[in-house]
């Protein structure tokens, strides 16, 4: 039991080191600026209270407030953040029907993120009927735009033949270039496939995965 506490206390401790350095925030400024419709305000307090930074205590309940405030006005970023609160019930209640609603409208906003989470939604049945045709869909619009689990995940289910054809070397290539992207988890699929596959058919994925970077521009 002390050795619990003791690393409790040093946890504490080691949090109120990192944050010690954080210039302290003017809440009550910031809220005034937020609610005479200042977005950046509005933004930076949504963040500190998630987060719990700049001096602010880590309440959900006000996150929740200040981005549903900024996504009420369309902005896509903090639709897909109140997605997540929804998904996870963090100051609202779980509602996978609310973070649905709200990842769809970043989504056709194309914000990646919020595209990725439409994905995981449709391939695990999160609320809905499981639909993986769907979730592709997902996963590759946001997969174009550099988000890396999305093209890990397109690689998978284009080398599986999930909710489409299967088709190992556009697979392979998503794969390539997820790993190029730092995705370690791609990386260390091509490597367990790499003694099941023909011997150019890795290089080959690479090779257009390289290709594919340098045209689109979403090399992370």
């Amino acid at each position: 039991m002390k050795r619990a506490l003791g690393a409790v206390v040093l946890a504490a401790a080691l949090a109120a080191a990192a944050h010690a350095g954080e210039q302290a925030i003017d809440i009550e400024q910031l809220a005034h600026r937020a609610s005479a419709g200042d977005t950046a305000a509005t933004r930076a307090l949504a963040q500190a209270y998630y987060a719990g930074r700049g001096g602010v205590a880590q309440d959900y309940v006000l996150a929740a407030h200040w981005y549903r405030q900024l996504a009420s006005q369309g902005d896509a970023a903090a639709q897909t953040s109140l997605g997540l609160m929804y998904a996870r019930g963090l100051g609202v209640k779980p509602d996978m029907a609310q973070a649905r609603r709200w990842w769809s409208l970043a989504a056709a906003q194309n914000d990646p993120g919020a595209q990725y989470n439409l994905g995981v939604v449709y391939l695990e049945g999160q609320g809905v009927a499981a639909d993986p045709v769907h979730a592709l869909h997902w996963f590759t619009q946001a997969a174009t735009r550099g988000h890396v689990l999305a093209q890990r995940m397109a690689g998978l289910m284009h080398f599986e033949g999930r909710g489409t054809e299967r088709d190992p070397a556009t697979g392979l290539t998503w794969l390539a270039i997820a790993a190029a992207n730092g995705e370690e988890g791609a990386e260390h699929t091509l490597r367990l496939l790499a003694d099941k596959l023909p011997a150019d058919s890795l290089a080959q994925a690479r090779t257009r995965a390289r290709a594919w970077i340098d045209k689109s521009g979403t090399r992370r």
